[in-house]
């Protein structure tokens, strides 16, 4: 296990990650620290806390919409569209099943990297 320090809205946190997922984790304290200055930016200084539980939910909206556009490629819908009935061509070969697949993977990736940072 390794040990790293990430830097978010200028503090620092020690997280404890599985080997070579050091540079994985400073990419995704990188993309939190951006969400939080744009929001900032937008909103202005609404205090810490606020601005963290916001930019949360503006990252938990994105984990979403790619969620909704997975099921909707598995589904044989369009993925900026409404999420069709479950009717379609789920698991079928293709462009659109390895893309299907490698977001799904994506979004795993991401639920475990949050399971692990919620124990630290």
């Amino acid at each position: 296990m390794a040990q790293i320090s990430l830097s978010v809205h200028n503090r620092s946190y020690q997280v404890t990650c599985d080997d070579g997922q050091e540079a994985h984790l400073r990419a995704l304290a990188e993309y939190i620290d951006r969400k939080l200055g744009e929001l900032e930016n937008s909103i202005g200084q609404v205090g810490e806390q606020r601005l963290l539980f916001m930019s949360c939910l503006l990252i938990a909206d994105e984990l979403f919409d790619a969620r909704r556009q997975i099921d909707g490629l598995k589904a044989g819908g369009q993925p900026g569209g409404q999420m069709p009935g479950r009717a379609g061509n789920a698991g079928s070969g293709g462009d659109e099943g390895r893309a299907s697949e490698a977001l799904e993977a994506c979004a795993e990736r991401i639920e475990a990297i949050a399971a692990r940072l919620q124990e630290a």
